[in-house]
């Protein structure tokens, strides 16, 4: 008869023939088997267990004569896991009692199959690592810029920049350099060649107005009264905002009738700390910026003539790419014939245009135009000067 063996999880049962023949023998000197079948093992059978996995290697099982098997018995259920499973047999059949042993649950996939189980540390867990950093109590002055790029600079692990060259132009209102704070001064305005004007500077001067258009009116006539004015807070020449406080001398710059604490009101009018009020004014003007368009009313025609009639000029005159040298003269018998409905030509002016080149056409050349005299008849020459090449001369008795 065949052997027949079951097993699940941590447990196995084996029937065979001899046992139960033995157990037929036994069935007479006592009403049940012993509590451990460990005792009674059948002969030459050997079992080996490894590894808690079930897998059972069963060797030199004895060979019987082969008989026809009975009647097959009924599935055996086993218990749960952590549970004593009693297994009650039939009185032809063998009973045996199997107590299960814990086992940790793992899950088990395709790869961990051929791996070995790990193994779980009692009380092991996992913690975090964190960093507090404690700035003692105390005067702590955080570094200014100045010192931090110092400290770079010594490090040399930075590429700083070239620095922005010096704004040396100078209001000639307040002797101040470069533009000024937008809720201040605010930017320079030029008033003439080589002259500048802070444009709050000029605004708040007693004599100028603003248009609608955003021209400033009456600015030069205010910086030739502050020539002949002295400040109150700094004491010296250029005040140009005075006090409207009637019979009141006092007058300041505008960057030193802020410092004063003067009182600033929204109809452009202004109090000096004599005479301003108590406490906040529902007219006071608190901010100054300035974002609209302003600029300087002024003869241009009258401030190009005198930049052009300057013997020696420290200034180039541009106009784009359009630089004037001379601007020429006319003497009264040229009148006639050196003059359109449209335009003057007056002879030795002189001026150059860098523009695109005739030879080449991704570069640029000079392009150097003057007017001569020529049998009392103006002469238009045009001198290119290209680089690789020899000037080319071209006139003619029209400038197109």
């Amino acid at each position: 008869m065949k052997d027949i063996v079951f097993c699940s999880n941590n447990c196995f049962v084996l029937y065979s023939a001899a046992v139960q023949a033995k157990n037929s023998e036994n069935k007479e000197s006592g009403p049940s088997l012993p509590q451990s079948p460990m005792k009674e093992r059948p002969p030459k059978a050997f079992h080996q267990y490894s590894n808690n996995i079930s897998t059972l290697d069963v060797h030199c099982l004895p060979q019987l004569q082969e008989k026809v098997s009975p009647p097959s018995s009924p599935p055996i259920m086993f218990p749960p896991a952590f549970e004593a499973a009693k297994v009650e047999a039939k009185p032809d059949e063998l009973k045996v009692t199997v107590k299960l042993k814990p086992r940790l649950k793992a899950i088990h996939s395709s790869l961990d199959d051929c791996r070995p189980p790990s193994k779980k540390w009692k009380g092991m867990k996992w913690k975090k690592w964190s960093i507090q950093i404690v700035i003692p109590k105390g005067s702590f002055k955080p570094p200014c810029e100045e010192e931090i790029d110092e400290f770079l600079k010594k490090l040399g692990t930075t590429l700083k920049p070239d620095p922005v060259p010096k704004d040396y132009r100078k209001c000639c209102f307040c002797h101040e350099e470069g533009d000024g704070l937008t809720d201040g001064p605010a930017r320079l305005l030029n008033l003439d060649l080589d002259l500048w004007v802070h444009l709050n500077c000029a605004l708040w001067s007693t004599e100028v107005y603003e248009t609608q258009a955003g021209a400033l009116i009456n600015v030069e006539l205010a910086l030739r009264r502050g020539l002949q004015m002295k400040c109150m807070f700094c004491h010296k020449m250029g005040a140009t905002s005075g006090c409207h406080r009637l019979r009141c001398t006092n007058i300041y710059h505008f960057t030193c009738a802020i410092k004063a604490q003067c009182m600033f009101f929204k109809d452009k009018t202004m109090l000096c700390p004599m005479h301003k009020p108590k406490g906040t004014h529902e007219q006071e003007l608190s901010y100054f910026a300035v974002f609209r368009r302003v600029y300087v009313q002024r003869d241009e025609v009258r401030q190009i003539a005198s930049i052009v009639q300057r013997g020696e000029r420290d200034h180039t005159f541009r106009v784009g790419s359009l630089i004037f040298h001379a601007v020429g003269q006319l003497l009264p018998q040229q009148m006639q014939a050196f003059h359109s409905s449209k335009a003057l030509f007056p002879v030795g002016y002189e001026a150059s245009r860098l523009y695109w080149s005739m030879r080449y056409a991704n570069r640029r050349c000079r392009y150097l135009c003057s007017i001569e005299e020529k049998d009392g008849l103006p002469l238009f020459v045009i001198k290119v000067v290209e680089q690789g090449h020899e000037d080319l001369v071209l006139t003619d008795t029209t400038p197109k």
